[in-house]
């Protein structure tokens, strides 16, 4: 499938690749990981033929179509489902030609190249798509310009798996998606039956979805089978197997050279030493190690306050008086507490992270705090918000303006600004880099809990580690919001559900969360207790309390299923006609009668395609929510 053979590439002189080869097999799923900066995002665009190699040889089938997700989110009137339509280039152009075409023979053609294409299922698999990526019926039908920029970025992630490249090209596709989204978003490319290579720091995608690895290491492309757990496994045991081989013939070298130091000047040893001495140069060279360098997390340490330290009441808070985003909230915070904030995008979990942090005021109810209460708050946006003009050590010395030079560089060095990193800059940094900063600059007054509002987008995988093991060793209160399923496991040991308008502790852990997202749950965890208690029998019960307890269920059940079954009915039924239809389209017979037949047919085809579309997206609402009530009874 892709072919690249010793690749050469320099940005500004400064090589990112030197002789770097790999190849991928058709139908594999790889995925790219590496450092930041080590050239993952150049690579996808040499292979999409952005960029031109300096030296070697980038190759792929010539009859495969290659497909990467716009750096440009869409925007303007047109609707989001029409948006992911027009994706599909060649449906498109063959829509367009058999709108315009008078030629009989060559729209007979265009007929029956739609059909094989399946351009009629076309909407019904568009729409399948955005509703996995959070778009309802309702939404799909708004125009993309109406969206936020992360919204519209899902619609261009939507439209290029809509497409169905041969090779689909993937930059960190799980960055604008919540949690619900991901999972479907993994268990899409897991089906995906073409060939997929995806840059991405989500473990956990990369777990589900990955068969190869292919690692950038030292300018080079190497290649190892299996997932991202296996991939550490098997470069852990290949680096230990290789320190242990330059451990040993370094011994050997040191042994011999002390032997031929100690008795090359005697003559009666003068011909052992030289003959170690070709021996030494017979030997195989020790292989250097070439570390990369550890990145650094440290947070200060915040003195230890009486619980509760925050404690939220009958809160309600929004952004316009009178419309909340949030309401009903009852909420305490200990110091101890490492809570993950669950939810789809756009329930409220920014807004109920600027209340905790003070940047939003409650319209209802109360929010008592500590009078000693400091709060360090990771925004998505803030980097943003950095002095790219400035110097590390400069906006530091903002922050902190009452202390010494001195303390103001350890705190920059407890995030890696150490030496000339301190002075460099802003604008030259990496994400990672500023993601770091930002860390420096919200802890520099040992803050008492930490609200991190995704806080590893610009991280690499070594970034996320050395994070997840700060967090671990901090010991004030942490409120996350992330994407990253690893980090939520490992940092967190509660949940809160927004949801509905409120916030809710879920009484689970994250498995239990996916399992009710997979199964189309989408209840308050809280409420699970006493809708069981209702439905399911005392354990005294007979086995007629049981069966009248089945049939309770059948019957509230039946007309959720009876929507369904009636919705694959309508759409057996408009199929067959289409099938009716698209026969009548592909006889030479009709394009040799009056014109009026064709247009005729042209449009009973039009309107059943659209009939079908609208039968089919009832069926995906039907189907729904009968599975949603059978997982909630």
């Amino acid at each position: 499938m892709l072919h690249i053979n010793d690749l050469v590439y320099r940005i500004a002189g400064r090589p990112i690749f030197d002789r770097a080869t790999a190849a991928i097999i058709g139908g594999q799923k790889v995925g790219l990981v590496g450092r930041n900066g080590s050239g993952k995002s150049t690579l996808l665009r040499l292979i999409e033929g952005e960029l031109q190699p300096d030296a070697g040889s980038i190759s792929m089938q010539s009859s495969a179509r290659r497909g990467a997700v716009p750096q440009d989110p869409p925007d303007g009137p047109q609707s989001v489902l029409d948006c992911v339509l027009a994706a599909d280039k060649e449906r498109t152009a063959l829509l367009h030609e058999a709108e315009h075409c008078t030629d009989a023979a060559r729209l007979a053609e265009v007929h029956h190249r739609l059909q094989d294409i399946g351009a009629a299922a076309a909407p019904s698999r568009a729409a399948t798509i955005l509703h996995g990526l959070g778009f309802d019926s309702a939404a799909q039908a708004r125009a993309v310009g109406e969206f936020s920029g992360g919204w519209r970025m899902r619609v261009a992630l939507a439209g290029t798996l809509f497409a169905e490249p041969d090779l689909l090209l993937l930059d960190e596709p799980s960055n604008h998606l919540d949690i619900e989204a991901r999972l479907w978003l993994a268990d899409h490319l897991r089906r995906y039956r073409r060939t997929l290579l995806m840059v991405s720091h989500d473990r956990e995608l990369l777990n589900a979805v990955c068969s190869h690895i292919i690692h950038i290491e030292q300018l080079r492309l190497v290649s190892y089978a299996g997932n991202y757990d296996r991939f550490e496994r098997t470069r852990r045991e290949r680096l230990e197997r290789q320190a242990a081989v330059n451990a040993r013939l370094t011994a050997q070298r040191r042994h011999i050279q002390a032997f031929v130091d100690r008795f090359r000047a005697k003559a009666s040893k003068a011909r052992q030493a030289q003959s170690r001495l070709k021996m030494l140069e017979r030997m195989e060279p020790v292989v250097p190690l070439v570390e990369e360098h550890e990145v650094e997390f440290q947070f200060p340490q915040p003195d230890r306050l009486a619980p509760p330290i925050l404690v939220i009441e009958q809160a309600s808070v929004g952004y316009a008086p009178g419309q909340p985003v949030l309401h009903d909230l009852s909420l305490t915070l200990d110091m101890d507490d490492r809570i993950a904030l669950l939810g789809q995008n756009g329930n409220g979990k920014s807004t109920l992270m600027r209340l905790l942090a003070d940047r939003l005021r409650a319209e209802t109810g109360s929010v008592r705090k500590s009078g000693k209460l400091r709060v360090g708050y990771f925004s998505q946006n803030q980097q943003d918000e950095l002095d790219y003009d400035a110097t590390p050590f400069e906006l530091m010395a903002h922050a902190l303006p009452q202390a010494g030079a001195s303390r103001q560089r350890a705190q920059l060095g407890r995030f890696g600004f150490s030496g000339p990193r301190a002075d460099t800059k802003v604008g030259s940094l990496s994400g990672g880099e500023k993601t770091r900063l930002t860390f420096s600059l919200i802890t520099r007054a040992a803050p008492h809990i930490l609200l991190l509002d995704e806080p590893t987008n610009h991280l690499d995988m070594d970034s996320r580690a050395a994070l997840v093991e700060a967090l671990n060793d901090y010991e004030g209160a942490v409120i996350l919001v992330s994407h990253d399923a690893h980090l939520v496991r490992l940092v967190s040991d509660r949940l809160w559900l927004v949801s509905d308008g409120t916030c809710r502790p879920f009484e689970g852990d994250l498995d239990d969360y996916e399992r009710s997202v997979i199964g189309g749950e989408r209840m308050a965890q809280e409420e699970r207790p006493a809708r069981a208690e209702a439905i399911a029998p005392a354990p005294e019960a007979t086995k007629r309390d049981q069966r009248r307890v089945a049939a309770d269920r059948r019957q509230r059940l039946a007309p959720l299923k009876r929507a369904v079954e009636q919705a694959e009915k309508e759409i057996a039924r408009l199929e067959a006609k289409r099938t009716e239809i698209a026969a009548r389209l592909n006889d030479p017979a009709l394009y040799n009668g009056p014109s009026e037949a064709i247009t005729t047919a042209q449009k009973d085809k039009a309107w059943i395609d659209r009939d079908l579309a609208s039968a089919e997206e009832r069926w995906i609402e039907a189907n729904d929510a009968y599975e949603k009530a059978q997982s909630l009874e």
